[in-house]
């Protein structure tokens, strides 16, 4: 059993990298990218690992193993976030950290792409284990994050309180009067430690307004529309949230613990509540039935979120798929193989680049806040945010006209000349 549990892992990790490289290539052979440019952009710039150990409640010591790769910094700092899940290895993070590349280059901002995190099960480490073991890792990764060179945000099973340590923990390495200038270390981070009014909900606001661009280039009123959400996190609850709030209606659930489905509807408000209270699952919810998690993607709907893990939509799954749209809330949900498969049955995808991209610019606005020495409000970060990926959307809709190609390759196409241009006009040292 743990043979193939391990083998399952290993399969993901390789498919990850293996779909961001097709995605990477297939763009870079329609827009003919300079080949020493192209040589670049294929490999990672800087990989650490680091084994570090940190003392459990019981006394005794765990050694754990953390990861950082930061993939290019050709347009600014390293940008990305860092994960706490089993899966994280030197691979996913690769992966992850060229899709943050892509994604940061897509949204005009002013940032490279970095991924990383820790092999871990959080759940099965109390709070104090879990900000010990943070704290460790952010000292082994030492002046290889900072402001102005590598800035790390929350991701899968991590948190503003994740972020909180380690800001904590870098600024204590630091002189007393050097380290008012480091609170943009980490973005993610609690309000009252230097974060960002709307940063929680960024991520999931930008999936939904995507879903809303979409609606209104088709021409589809969303009111009524039945959509399921993979993931119940940060991500699946603000876009389900904001979605309900149009209208729509959640049909379905899935998280790591099974799936729950409800023909009716679920309300997104009272299955945050005990989800809040059990413990993270969406197990046992009163309000919807408990289905077979292999059945989840065949479900009757017009719109799927896929808001958990990389590879879950497979050439297994792929063609029973019924959504008209699928809006890509995690990184690297859809195999390329499968792609193939939905885009001829006339599925529309939001990828991933750009669906879930809410988060990064939500990061870049806290970013610019604490180096500025201003304070937004919600409502001025939303509206901020709206234009942003309003213009993103725009131009991935016009490029994938011109170039008659899919949303992805056409999003992968103006990160990647974007790169191009600025290697073009920089140059390449020496």
């Amino acid at each position: 059993m743990t043979t193939t549990i391990t083998s399952e892992k290993k399969q993901l990790k390789q498919g990850m990298l293996d779909n961001v490289m097709r995605q990477f290539n297939n763009a870079a052979d329609i827009i003919e990218l300079n080949k020493n440019i192209r040589k670049i952009l294929e490999v990672t710039n800087n990989e650490f690992i680091v084994h570090f150990p940190v003392r459990m409640d019981n006394g005794e010591v765990e050694i754990f193993t953390g990861y950082r790769v930061q993939h290019n910094n050709a347009l600014g700092p390293y940008k990305g976030g860092l994960r706490y899940h089993p899966t994280v290895d030197i691979d996913a993070a690769r992966a992850l950290a060229m899709w943050m590349t892509w994604k940061t280059s897509l949204a005009g901002l002013p940032y490279g792409g970095a991924k990383g995190g820790i092999q871990l099960d959080p759940t099965k480490y109390s709070q104090d284990e879990l900000q010990r073991i943070t704290r460790r890792f952010t000292y082994a990764l030492g002046d290889n994050i900072g402001p102005e060179l590598d800035i790390p945000a929350p991701d899968v099973n991590t948190n503003a309180q994740t972020m909180a340590w380690i800001l904590d923990t870098y600024m204590s390495t630091k002189s007393p009067n050097e380290r008012s200038k480091n609170l943009h270390v980490v973005t993610g981070k609690p309000i009252g430690a230097g974060g960002s009014e709307g940063r929680d909900r960024a991520t999931g606001y930008g999936v939904f307004l995507t879903i809303k661009f979409w609606a209104e280039n088709k021409k589809v009123d969303l009111k009524n529309k039945r959509f399921i959400v993979q993931g119940f996190g940060n991500v699946g609850y603000w876009a389900a949230h904001f979605l309900e709030k149009e209208g729509a209606i959640l049909t379905a659930v899935q998280d790591a613990y099974g799936s729950i489905y409800n023909e009716d509807g679920i309300s997104t408000e009272k299955l945050l509540e005990y989800v809040q209270a059990n413990k993270g699952s969406v197990l046992g919810f009163s309000g919807a039935n408990t289905m077979d998690s292999a059945d989840f993607f065949g479900l009757d709907c017009d719109i799927c979120i896929p808001a958990a893990l990389g590879n879950q939509i497979t050439v297994e799954n792929a063609p029973k798929i019924k959504a008209r749209l699928i809006a890509e809330g995690a990184n690297g949900p859809t195999d390329v193989k499968a792609e193939e498969i939905l885009l001829k049955r006339g599925v529309d995808i939001i990828p991933d680049i750009l669906c879930n991209s809410g988060g990064v610019i939500g990061s870049y606005f806290e970013w610019l806040q604490n180096r500025n020495g201003e304070i937004w409000h919600l409502d001025e970060v939303l509206e901020k945010l709206e234009k942003k990926m309003r213009e993103s959307f725009g131009k991935v809709v016009h490029k994938a006209k011109s170039k008659k190609v899919d949303m992805r390759t056409a999003a992968f196409i103006i990160a990647i000349e974007r790169l191009e241009e600025t290697y073009v006009q920089r140059g390449i040292f020496p």
